[in-house]
């Protein structure tokens, strides 16, 4: 299964309204070997999003028609696929890794081509592996076989791996997949320090290539979901000038 999954090959939909870096993303993308295709307002990228569902697509944020922001929303409610938004601007970076929205990642212009390609099969490997995942528990459920619960408590922190659901005192926490990941490898090494850079590479998959920010507004998104108080967080601690640690109490 594994095989026919790497083999695969995969189809991104690039939507931006500037002709000319469609085209060169369409190049670079075609050279890697992957389907390539194009929508140049938002509309029609949540048309073509939702018809023919991509393995990923790239998302500028400024669109006619429907703007990027509201595209992504609408595509994660609907199904869940990597979405990379584009962004001219560094201080939208809060919004596109936001609460509801649920983007995967962000690239800001001008950007290398070089570590998009990275960046695009960071995620396509990272969303293969819950793949995987989750058909190998199908599998299992259909075989009639009863897997053993597979969860990490830390603290009042449940984590189900099976259901990617986060429980805190028995309450469900709403947290996108990336957010998931996040916590779910700290708890797996709960009160063991992890940088920044150690976290963009386990989680997100970039070993040369990534903005450390993207952590940051990810673990500041995962506070607001579990702590009571963001200013002074109990749970997800950081520690400065190293990085961050899931505390056992």
């Amino acid at each position: 299964m594994e095989e026919i999954i790497e083999e695969e090959k995969k189809t991104v939909l690039v939507v931006d309204d500037e002709v000319t870096i469609v085209e060169l993303l369409k190049h670079h993308l075609e050279l890697e070997g992957y389907n390539v295709l194009e929508a140049n307002d938002g509309l029609t990228g949540l048309e073509i999003a939702l018809n023919e569902r991509p393995n990923l697509i790239l998302l500028d944020i400024m669109l006619p028609k429907l703007d990027g922001l509201s595209v992504c929303k609408r595509i994660k409610n609907i199904y869940n696929v990597p979405i990379l938004m584009i962004t001219a601007k560094d201080t939208e970076i809060d919004k596109i890794l936001g609460l509801e929205l649920g983007a995967d990642d962000y690239v800001t212009k001008p950007f290398s081509t070089r570590e998009l390609m990275a960046r695009v099969k960071a995620n396509l490997r990272k969303y293969d592996a819950v793949l995987l995942e989750s058909l190998e528990e199908k599998k299992q459920e259909e075989q009639g076989k009863k897997q053993p619960e597979n969860k990490i408590v830390v603290g009042d922190i449940t984590l189900d791996l099976d259901k990617f659901e986060v429980k805190i005192k028995g309450e469900v926490i709403d947290l996108t997949l990336r957010e998931f990941e996040v916590l779910k490898f700290l708890a797996m090494q709960t009160g063991q320090i992890v940088t920044r850079e150690e976290l963009l590479e386990k989680v997100w998959g970039y070993e040369y290539y990534g903005d450390i920010r993207t952590v940051d507004v990810t673990v500041r998104r995962i506070r607001e979901k579990i702590e009571k108080d963001t200013t002074a967080p109990k749970r997800l601690v950081t520690k400065r000038g190293i990085g961050y640690y899931l505390a056992a109490d």
